[in-house]
C-alpha cells in the first residue's frame, strides 16, 4: 500500500483491521482506512502524520518500523494475493479460538447438548462468514442503505414489500409477510389454521422462487402432503384419503405432483423438536438450499430447552423469543401456528382477543403480527 496507495482500495475489499496478528500493524492498517475515507494520500509520510496525531506512532515501532515496511515489499502487483494470505491466517486463527472455546465449553457447561451445539454451530458460521457480532453501526452507514432500500421500494411496482401470501386481502394489509417478523396465527382446534398457513408456504413455494421449511409438529409429512396435494390440485380428500380417484381426478393429482415435487418446500415432522434444532436445521437448509420462510405447527407443541420446566408460561415464551431471534437471524419471515385457550367459546363475544392465547406470556409481545381465525 505505501508502494502504491491505489492498492488500499483491494486490501480494503478483502481485510479489517483485526484480520492482522500483530496490534501495530491493526493500528497501520486502520491509520491507512481512516485517511482513505478522508480522500487524502495514503503514503509513508501521511500514514506517519495521522499515526503521530493520535499518539500511536512510538506504539507501532515508530518512523523507523514503518520505513522498514515501506522497504520489505519488492512490489504491490500481487496485492489481491497477499491480503488473501493475511485473510486464510485470520480465518484460522478465529477458528481455532472458536474450537478451543467449544472444547471448553463441553467440558465446563451444564447446558443442554441441543444448545451447546446449536451455539458451536452458530460460532462456527461467524467465523466462515466473516461476521463481527460485536460491531457498532454508524448510523451514517444504517441512514444510506435505508434510503437505498426506500429509494427500490419506491420504485418497484405494486404495494408488496414483503413475500406474497397467495391471499389478495392479506397481502393489502400487510403488504406480505416481511423478512425479519414473527407472524403468529392463533385459532381453536379444526378451525383450520393448518390449511390456512399450508396454503400460504404452498403459494409461496410454488409462484415465487422461496424456498420453505415446514415443522410439523402435529401430523407426519405424509399426512401433511396429502393435505397439499387436495389443495394444489382441488381433490376431493375423502376420495384421495379411500384411494377412490375418477380418472379426472388422477390427472389432477398428476398435475399437482409435478407443481409440489418442482416446489422448494422442506418438510421435518420430527415431534417434540427443540427450538435450538429448528435453528440449526434451518441455518444448514439456508445455506445449502436456500429459504425464505420458516412455518410451525405449532408453537406449543415445541420442546423448551427444560431452564423453566417448572412453569410452561415462561418456557413457551422462551420459545417464542427464540423464533423471533430466527426470524431476524436468518432474515426470513417465520409462521407459528398457535392454540387458542378454551376461554374464548365460555365468552358471549366469540372474537378472540390476545390474552386467548393459550399459555401465551410474551407471545403477543415478541410477535410481529398476531392473525385470528
Amino acid at each position: 500500500i505505501f508502494l502504491q496507495p491505489s492498492a488500499l482500495t483491494l486490501a480494503s475489499e478483502v481485510l479489517i483491521p483485526d484480520d492482522f496478528y500483530r496490534m501495530s500493524h491493526q493500528k497501520i492498517y486502520n491509520a491507512m482506512l481512516v485517511l482513505g475515507d478522508r480522500g487524502e494520500p495514503v503514503d509513508l509520510v501521511t500514514v506517519t502524520s495521522e499515526l503521530a496525531n493520535t499518539d500511536l506512532l512510538e506504539e507501532v515501532g515508530g518512523i523507523s518500523y514503518l520505513t522498514d515496511i515501506a522497504n520489505s515489499v519488492p512490489t504491490a502487483a500481487n496485492i489481491e494475493y497477499y491480503a488473501k494470505i493475511v485473510e486464510e491466517k485470520s480465518i484460522l486463527r478465529r477458528l481455532i479460538r472458536t474450537a478451543t472455546t467449544i472444547a471448553q465449553d463441553g467440558y465446563t457447561r451444564e447446558d443442554e447438548v441441543e444448545d451447546l451445539l446449536s451455539e458451536a454451530e452458530k460460532t462456527i458460521m461467524e467465523v466462515a462468514q466473516r461476521k463481527n457480532t460485536s460491531a457498532f453501526q454508524n448510523i451514517k452507514d444504517v441512514l444510506v442503505q435505508t434510503y437505498d432500500n426506500i429509494e427500490q421500494l419506491h420504485n418497484r411496482k405494486g404495494d408488496i414489500t414483503g413475500i406474497p401470501t397467495g391471499f389478495s386481502e392479506l397481502d393489502r394489509m400487510t403488504a406480505g409477510f416481511q423478512r425479519n417478523d414473527l407472524i403468529i396465527v392463533a385459532a381453536r382446534p379444526s378451525v383450520g389454521k393448518t390449511a390456512f398457513a399450508l396454503n400460504i408456504a404452498q403459494n409461496v413455494a410454488t409462484k415465487t422462487d422461496e424456498s420453505v421449511a415446514i415443522f410439523s409438529l402435529e401430523m407426519g409429512a405424509e399426512q401433511l402432503v396429502m393435505r397439499m396435494l387436495c389443495a394444489e390440485g382441488n381433490i376431493n380428500a375423502q376420495n384421495l384419503r379411500t384411494g377412490n380417484l375418477t380418472e379426472e381426478d388422477w390427472g389432477k393429482l398428476t398435475m399437482a405432483m409435478g407443481s409440489l415435487s418442482n416446489s422448494g418446500i422442506y418438510i421435518d415432522d420430527t415431534p417434540g423438536i427443540r427450538v435450538s434444532e429448528i435453528r440449526a436445521k434451518c441455518r444448514r437448509l439456508k445455506q445449502e438450499s436456500g429459504l425464505g420462510m420458516i412455518l410451525i405447527d405449532y408453537l406449543q407443541l415445541i420442546q423448551g430447552s427444560g431452564r423453566s420446566k417448572d412453569n410452561r408460561q415462561q418456557e413457551v415464551s422462551e420459545i417464542s423469543r427464540e423464533l423471533k431471534s430466527i426470524a431476524r437471524e436468518l432474515q426470513v419471515p417465520v409462521i407459528a401456528l398457535s392454540q387458542l385457550s378454551r376461554g374464548v367459546e365460555q365468552r358471549q363475544d366469540k372474537r378472540p382477543m390476545m390474552s386467548d392465547i393459550r399459555e401465551s406470556g410474551s407471545i403477543e409481545q415478541d410477535a410481529d403480527i398476531v392473525a385470528f381465525l
